[in-house]
């Protein structure tokens, strides 16, 4: 059984009171203390989740997360989020339907496991692109146009993602294909 730290515990309580606010709309007392009371039922039932290693190599998050990258992050995965989008409506809107789907391959080197479930979710959160499948330290994306896998051929995004964890910058990606056939798929 792994240890929770109180750094993630505080992290956790903030941000779910945060959350708990904006959906609210409230602030006044009743509404605070009905918010702490949800939220320590949501950390108490997550508790036994959360101490339990369901994976090799998994570590807390919190303790490992550089906390001043992950605005910079969160603009930049937006900003990436709207581009796509106005790639992607531009392959909808014109007349000729321009749709070149493809399916790519490739393999990341990450020091953790929650890197690789950052990517997958970031890839599958930006338009015309979607996560099919991560076994160990291969990804599976199905993308719309070669435009949209762009940013994972060249190896911003995973940089991206490293980034959240370290300073050390290294090549991610590697034995990146873009499959062809059903074979190449299997």
């Amino acid at each position: 059984m792994k240890s929770l730290s109180v750094q993630s515990l505080i992290v956790s309580f903030l941000s779910l009171m945060a959350f708990w606010y904006i959906m609210s709309g409230f602030f006044d007392i009743t509404h605070t203390i009905m918010g702490v009371i949800s939220v320590g039922i949501v950390m108490a039932i997550n508790y036994k989740l959360k101490s339990h290693s369901f994976f090799a190599g998994e570590t807390d998050i919190i303790k490992d997360l550089r906390f001043l990258y992950v605005p910079y992050y969160f603009g930049w995965l937006l900003l990436q989020i709207v581009i796509s989008g106005i790639q992607v409506a531009k392959i909808l809107l014109s007349p000729s339907l321009p749709i070149e789907t493809s399916v790519v391959r490739f393999k990341v080197d990450f020091p953790n496991p929650h890197c690789k479930m950052i990517l997958g979710n970031s890839i599958t959160l930006t338009p015309g692109t979607l996560t099919v499948d991560i076994n160990g330290d291969e990804f599976i994306v199905h993308a719309i146009s070669p435009v949209s896998f762009e940013g994972i051929a060249s190896d911003t995004m995973p940089q991206k993602v490293l980034k959240l964890f370290t300073t050390d910058i290294q090549p991610v990606v590697s034995d990146f294909k873009v499959l062809q056939s059903k074979e190449e798929l299997s």
